[in-house]
């Protein structure tokens, strides 16, 4: 390929103009219309707009044999030829090829005195996948699936054209490489490369004979093809729209091509572009010496890539283009090198289900610390279920030395495997890397460490390792022994553990099956599988076992289905098993972080210490039920009672929303005498018969608006953005819009018992009511003798921050108010406030009791809520930070589109995501999507609303600008990067 190769990779574009390629698309093939330039590293592409259609004229030097132009043009047709045929082998959709006005299909034209061949595509319609900085791994998926398709159907193409010499050409890398390298003018950048493109080489050069050649594309990458998006809004890529280096190479190389590509789509992991071997896999499954060679082709085709790109740069400097692709080109490239081949080749061999290369046995040898004995070691937990971190102030800096320097053994041991909390990172868009690769033992300085096998050892830093024949051993915090010693026998002294006399020091052990990685201590949970492989438990050498269990969140989901009724559902297809809590954030039990901004339940925080304290004193005490008589439940129900209305001086305490709306409902029948309810449309007020009776939210339930009993009447829901009628204006027209419904109750002569809402409309994400509207149907309703119940499970109890309850901001004051949620930060509290009168009204129907619902207990947490919201301004916060965050949201809709409005006040709040802003078209399947994505950014957050377009913002009141910011900062990272 020498001088061929070295001829075209010195190549410019050709010098052709738009006005050139306007003469020669009118004169050759009489098209006229607009034209703009689209972006080739050695060609010249442009996209001309004709009444006839949309096309692509291609102008290439003439350097390139007319042989290898018609074989792109073959392999189009026999692609084409093969699309519509159904499954996974259906190909995907290529342009055609357009003939000019004399029947040809290349031509010769001569442009500026520059020799040039030309030839017209179709236009294939879609989006790139370039410019979006993050892919999902559906999308990742469906490029690999695509890519396998296209290689099968290319797998039976034969032409003379292939046979070419491509800069291209990964089975020339290292040659191309070498010729390009001096255009890079970054010294350690070109050493990088120098060193990783030899590696690739080493590794390849012993798999060749295995490696499968066919015709190949050779570019099916995220910006050669296009995508149409799917509902959910994330882009599938159907199309290729170029064929401009398709050769007979390796096969596995095509797929190559396509992961290198990926690298700057997954967010700096690696291991991101496994959905796309899979799917390729899946369609054209590749042999174990390709799937060895797979990962150093990616590294040679890294390396290609910013090499040959800093040489087109240097040849034409205004090649916008290029320009616009070497910085994720030198991204690529990167990534590719930030992780060892040995861990990626592990990582895709068990992505396949096959037997990693690297034996998998327990590594044994002799003893590390023979003077230890192994039952004296103490193991400590420092996993997110690890009691030691009970009542403690994580994550901290020096915790981790802390509790192992605290615990109460003569030898304290860490555990290999276990996800630690200590490296768990708040408010983080990316795990942290908590999975131990190592034990770390805390022991008497002095204490002898010996070589498990016969090895060679060197010093490195403040520890030692030793190589041997099938493992490396790693240690730090040793003082080798005296002497320059190189070879250790098994048993020779290695040295002894660092530190004073008469203290403890500090010994790091790690184990690694290749003794060319320096292996990191601890890596993130996704990659744990891997590195476990190339990394083993020392356990063998240590002499006690020290492993930690793996984390069973599958099984551990498959259980809940199986025993768990189903109705009860849980958030997320695939959730992460949340065991720890700490003020707004959740933590699962591979330490990651999420943002809390969902549990209107736990109105504090998770773990607040306080009212622990005060619920385990109570419990060491007394719980039983309100039937006995003890202090809590009077003082409880006193203060509830100051903070309503004057005259709503009687509380009923229950344990849930549903059954205090339950209450409310039963308590307005017997008052008023009636039976008829009114409520509203899209509402949700629980799931006990009363309270699901009267909750229209089909969202909650499919059949709500069919299923409802005669009892119940629902007025339309006075939603103030997408309703019947819209903005501040609209009272008059809502309070219009409820009197049929009373006309026809008045005509029946059946009264009426109450009318129960949300005064702000909570379900729908926080939409405040008309101004005025309780008013008005507040008198019309008791001007019928009937009770008007305000429903603040949801919304009340300070979350509005402007307001402790939601009729406040209404200017009204209801007959029975409910509340629960928030009010026991988890626990089961609920309760309803009324007047004397209505309460005493229950009597005729025999006495009421609640197993929980003011228990000692229950009583308790109520009144140390109360004491800690008001110690912790939590009212004052939710109204600063949820101005503050509104705020941010806001400033969103003027960027992005999807966002509708921005509904709600203090930490309730609710932005809605339409497909259109005049039609109001909500964009479901997008909302579902989004929240999807935030999980992976470390934020948790469901959609609501009828049409579950709606995200629901209800954390806990604790709620820091910081984390505010953060939720804000990672919504607009995927509304601009995509999901």
């Amino acid at each position: 390929m020498g001088e061929a190769f070295l001829r075209r990779a010195l190549l410019s574009r050709p010098d052709v103009t738009i006005e050139d390629a306007a003469r020669v698309a009118a004169g050759h093939y009489g098209l006229t219309g607009p034209i703009v330039e689209l972006g080739s590293q050695q060609d010249r592409n442009f996209r001309i707009e004709t009444p006839q259609g949309r096309f692509v004229l291609k102008i290439s030097r003439a350097d390139y044999a007319t042989v290898e132009l018609e074989a792109q043009n073959a392999a189009l047709r026999h692609i084409a030829g093969k699309t519509g045929k159904s499954g996974k082998t259906g190909m995907p959709q290529v342009p055609g090829v357009v003939a000019s006005i004399d029947g040809a299909d290349i031509l010769s034209v001569t442009i500026g005195g520059e020799a040039c061949q030309v030839r017209l595509l179709d236009y294939i319609e879609g989006e790139p996948l370039t410019q979006r900085k993050h892919l999902s791994a559906t999308t990742i998926a469906a490029l690999g699936e695509l890519g396998g398709r296209l290689a099968l159907g290319l797998s039976d193409f034969r032409h003379p054209g292939l046979s070419r010499a491509l800069q291209w050409d990964l089975r020339h890398a290292e040659p191309v490489v070498r010729r390009l390298l001096s255009a890079v003018r970054d010294e350690g950048r070109k050493a990088r490369i120098t060193e990783a493109m030899a590696d690739a080489s080493r590794r390849i050069d012993g798999l060749k004979a295995d490696l499968r050649l066919q015709a190949i594309h050779h570019d099916v990458t995220d910006d050669n093809v296009v995508s149409r998006p799917d509902e959910s809004g994330r882009p599938i890529p159907g199309g290729v729209i170029d064929f401009g280096d398709i050769i007979e190479g390796w096969l596995v190389a095509d797929l190559a091509v396509t992961c290198a590509s990926l690298l700057h789509h997954v967010d700096g992991n690696p291991f991101g572009i496994l959905p796309a071997i899979r799917a390729f896999h899946a369609v054209f499954p590749l042999n174990e010496a390709e799937l060895r060679a797979l990962w150093p082709l990616v590294v040679a085709r890294a390396a290609v890539l910013v090499a040959s790109s800093e040489q087109q740069l240097a040849l034409d400097p205004e090649n916008t283009y290029v320009s616009g692709n070497i910085e994720h080109e030198r991204l690529i490239f990167d990534i590719a090198v930030s992780v060892p081949p040995a861990l990626m080749e592990t990582a895709i061999l068990q992505a396949l289900g096959r037997n990693p290369i690297v034996a998998n046995q327990p590594i044994s040898g002799a003893r590390l610390l023979p003077r230890i004995d192994p039952t004296q070691v103490g193991i400590i937990a420092l996993d997110p279920q690890s009691p030691l971190f009970d009542g403690t102030d994580w994550p901290s800096s020096g915790l981790e030395a802390t509790l192992l320097a605290a615990a109460a053994f003569p030898v304290a041991a860490t555990r290999y495997g276990e996800h630690r909390l200590t490296r768990t990172a708040l408010l983080s868009p990316k795990p942290s890397a908590t999975f131990a690769l190592h034990v770390e033992l805390l022991l008497p300085a002095g204490t002898e460490v010996v070589a498990s096998f016969a090895g060679e050892g060197r010093s490195v830093g403040a520890g030692i390792v030793l190589v041997g024949d099938d493992v490396t051993l790693h240690l730090a915090g040793i003082a080798p022994a005296p002497g320059h010693k190189v070879r250790f026998e098994r048993g020779d002294i290695l040295g002894v553990v660092a530190g004073a006399a008469s203290e403890k020091g500090r010994l790091h052990v790690q184990l690694c099956r290749d003794p060319d990685i320096a292996p990191p201590a601890f890596c993130l949970p996704g990659q744990a599988e891997a590195w476990s492989v190339l990394c083993p438990s020392p356990a063998g050498l240590l002499g006690f076992d020290c492993d930690a269990p793996a984390p069973e969140g599958a099984a551990l989901l498959a259980r809940r289905e199986r025993h768990f009724a189903r109705p009860q559902k849980n958030y997320y297809a695939a959730p992460p098993q949340i065991e720890r809590g700490l003020r707004e954030h959740m933590v699962d039990v591979e330490g990651r972080a999420y943002l809390d901004m969902v549990n209107n339940v736990t109105i504090l925080g998770h773990g607040h210490p306080r009212l622990a304290e005060a619920v385990h004193r109570q419990w060491q005490r007394l719980n039983t039920n309100s039937r006995f008589h003890y202090a809590s439940v009077a003082a409880f129900s006193e203060r509830l009672a100051k903070m309503a209305p004057e005259g709503l001086d009687t509380v009923f305490l229950v344990n849930s929303g549903s059954e205090a709306n339950d209450l409310a409902l039963r308590l307005a029948w017997a008052a008023s005498g009636a039976r008829n309810m009114l409520c509203l449309l899209e509402a949700y007020h629980g799931w006990t018969v009363a309270s699901d009776a009267v909750s229209t939210s089909i969202a909650d339930n499919p059949n709500a608006l069919t299923t409802r009993p005669d009892w119940v009447h629902p007025v339309p829901s006075p939603n103030t953005y997408r309703g019947p009628f819209r903005g501040p204006g609209s009272t008059a027209d809502y309070v219009a819009a409820v009197r049929p419904v009373l006309d026809a109750l008045d005509a029946q002569g059946e009264g009426l018992a109450g009318f129960i809402c949300e005064c702000v409309y909570g379900n729908a994400g926080g939409i405040p009511l008309p101004p005025g509207y309780l008013k008005e149907i507040y008198a019309q309703v008791r001007a019928r003798g009937g009770l008007c119940i305000a429903d603040e499970v949801q919304v009340g109890y300070g979350r509005l921050g402007h307001h402790f309850w939601g009729f406040e901001q209404q200017g009204v004051a209801p007959d029975i108010i409910t509340v629960a949620k928030g009010m026991g930060n988890g626990h089961p509290l609920g309760a309803v406030i009324t007047t004397r009168a209505i309460a005493d009204a229950l009597e005729k129907e025999g006495y009421f009791f609640s197993s929980a619902g003011g228990s000692p207990v229950s009583s308790v947490v109520g009144m140390t809520v109360l004491d800690i919201m008001r110690d912790e301004g939590l009212q004052e916060n939710a109204r600063d930070t949820g101005e503050h965050l509104k705020r941010r949201l806001k400033a969103l809709g003027q960027r992005f589109a999807l966002v509708g409005a921005v509904h709600g006040m203090g930490l309730y709040l609710g932005l809605e995501f339409v497909r259109d802003r005049e039609t109001l078209v909500p964009a479901t399947e997008e909302t579902a999507a989004i929240c999807d994505r935030l999980l992976e950014l470390g934020v948790i957050m469901q959609p609501t609303g009828d049409h579950l377009n709606v995200l629901k913002i209800k954390p806990p009141l604790c709620l820091t600008r910081e984390s505010a910011d953060f939720f804000a900062d990672m919504l607009e990272r995927v509304l601009s990067e995509g999901w």
